[in-house]
């Protein structure tokens, strides 16, 4: 499949590890991969949930890597967000419950991917943000529908609009993640989760889920996440899209020129 992901069984939990050092950041070959993979997790029916989780101590994952956005290419900027937005739907539409170990860095795409999952366990020393605005992009793999949905408009704007980065103990306090736990611990709490999970009807699960999940299926919130790609792929015609990403390459700060 992709050696930028590992997958491991356990029981019937899949665990899903991303995998690229050192900031286990995605490419267009890991999300494929991730899109393939839960495909199959979906035609297994010995799997009722996953855990997805990053490798190492200090990152869940960065998001994507900006050195794919340096060139300013609308056509690679398009492609890049089909497929983020196939790969975190089809996160967000697994049938069984999944959950997101976050054990370091959740940065844009990073964060993204545990915003599609279920539920997010966050180690303490763990620090979230959706910061592609100060390098001249947009989340683009539902940033900008699904915060809002768990913290509420306010706090989403904080984060997407001021590029404030949230510790862990903020992000519970806003909804953001579900429980914090002591550094190394939250794999282990994910996958407590997990078996809890598995000791349901999976067909229960599933149907629940669906319902669960209705109020923000309806065709706005759909038109929102196409929309959101539209957009991205439309900063690509800016100078400030370019500045942004070469300034974050180049390590300095970027002269924005507001076209």
């Amino acid at each position: 499949m992709t050696d930028l992901l590992k997958y491991e069984q356990r029981g019937h939990i899949g665990l899903i590890t991303i995998h690229n050092p050192p900031a286990n950041t995605w490419n267009a070959e890991s999300l494929a991969g991730l899109k393939t993979l839960i495909e199959k997790l979906n035609a297994d029916r010995e799997i009722y949930a996953l855990v997805i989780t990053g490798d190492g101590e200090k990152f869940f994952s960065a998001g994507a890597d900006l050195n794919q956005f340096a060139a300013g290419d609308r056509a690679v900027a398009w492609e890049m967000s089909r497929l983020f937005g196939l790969a975190f739907e089809a996160l967000t539409d697994f049938r069984g419950v999944s959950i997101a170990a976050i054990n370091g860095y959740a940065m844009g795409g990073g964060l993204e991917c545990a915003l599609s999952c279920d539920l997010r366990v966050a180690e303490e020393q763990a620090q979230m943000a959706l910061p592609e605005a100060r390098v001249g992009l947009l989340p683009c793999a539902g940033g900008t529908q699904n915060l809002p949905w768990l913290v509420g408009e306010g706090w989403a704007k904080r984060m997407i609009l001021c590029g404030e980065r949230v510790t862990a103990a903020k992000a519970l306090e806003i909804g953001l993640v579900e429980e914090v736990v002591p550094k190394g611990q939250a794999l282990n709490r994910a996958l407590e989760l997990a078996e809890m999970a598995c000791q349901q009807s999976p067909s229960s699960i599933a149907s629940c889920k669906k319902l669960v999940m209705h109020a923000r299926t309806g065709s706005q919130h759909e038109q929102g996440w196409r929309l959101e790609r539209e957009l991205f792929v439309d900063l690509f015609a800016t100078e400030d899209q370019r500045e942004g990403v070469q300034a974050f390459l180049n390590k300095r700060t970027p002269e924005w020129k507001n076209r």
